[in-house]
């Protein structure tokens, strides 16, 4: 029963918004003790899930060195960058990363977007930026349009384009279900038949983006004077 002090440790630090990570390492450490473990068998088994869980740790790893980018200046970075592109719209912006996204995803590289280490700190910015430079001061309902237009682009492509993977899990979720219930399917022929929904994703969304310059115009245009905007100054100054 001594083992389960770890699962107290971890409900206790949890309630007390103690550090997470340290919660865990704290309760890992009092079950390998209770469960007479050495400490050299206690760092082998932590060291053992680190590496057969490398890409969560990567992933938490991603995080401090994007808020670390973030505070020196990724984001003003970004925009200027993208202010220099006289082409370049919140639309066309969007559905360029839309078709990268998705072709990415489709063999198998999920890991390059994402919402917490590509969206907000670059593809989102990058969006109001260029919606910024050709009307001026944002509204506060048409910058959040562009956010959250930005984080459905993300999860359109990465959603539709991994189901295309043939070592995707959900595809060789699909080919064991079938498989239970009489259907012998390859998972080849599982991530062939999701290429017409992918494409038809892309058309429908891209379509949503193709038409997203006509519609910011039309709500700036709408926007009654002395509403609250947001600047691109204000859009910079998010990151910190």
């Amino acid at each position: 029963m001594l083992t389960l002090l770890g699962v107290l440790i971890v409900i206790v630090g949890f309630a007390l918004r103690f550090n997470p990570l340290l919660v865990v390492c704290v309760a890992g450490i009092v079950t390998g003790i209770a469960g007479h473990l050495s400490f050299g068998e206690i760092l082998t088994t932590f060291g053992n899930a680190f590496v057969s869980n490398r890409y969560l740790s990567l992933f938490i790893l991603t995080l401090p060195v994007v808020g670390l980018l973030e505070r020196y200046g990724l984001k003003e970075q970004s925009q200027q960058l993208i202010g220099k592109i006289k082409a370049a719209t919140t639309g066309r912006l969007l559905l360029v990363y839309l078709l990268i996204r998705q072709a990415t995803a489709a063999i198998g590289l999920t890991s390059l977007g994402g919402h917490a280490q590509m969206v907000r700190p670059l593809v989102s910015p990058m969006a109001e930026g260029a919606a910024a430079h050709r009307h001026g001061p944002l509204p506060k309902n048409v910058s959040d349009r562009i956010k959250a237009l930005s984080a459905s682009t993300d999860n359109v492509g990465l959603f539709f384009g991994e189901d295309i993977f043939i070592a995707f899990g959900a595809v060789l979720l699909i080919q064991g279900f079938l498989a239970q219930n009489g259907i012998q399917v390859e998972p080849l022929h599982v991530s062939v038949w999701g290429i017409p929904t992918a494409i038809a994703a892309f058309v429908i969304h891209g379509i949503r983006l193709y038409l997203l310059d006509r519609k910011i115009k039309q709500m700036m245009d709408s926007e009654p004077s002395g509403s609250s905007e947001v600047t691109l100054e204000e859009v910079q100054s998010h990151a910190r």
